[in-house]
């Protein structure tokens, strides 16, 4: 289902997303303004992950 892949793909941002700002966290001289933007960006994908999920139940 073509759902399911979008679905897959933003999970995977996600993931991806999150070890970026762990990588970022993790450095001496950490960019606050970078891990802001980084978690907000995580932030949105996991609403529209979480919005897919409730359209996909009322569906089925």
């Amino acid at each position: 289902m073509a759902l399911d892949a979008h679905l897959d793909e933003l999970s995977e941002k996600h993931r991806a997303l999150e070890k970026r700002i762990e990588n970022e966290m993790a450095r001496p001289q950490a960019d606050s303004l970078l891990i802001s933007k980084l978690k907000r960006e995580k932030l949105q994908i996991k609403d529209e992950i979480a919005r897919l999920q409730e359209a996909r139940s009322q569906v089925a």
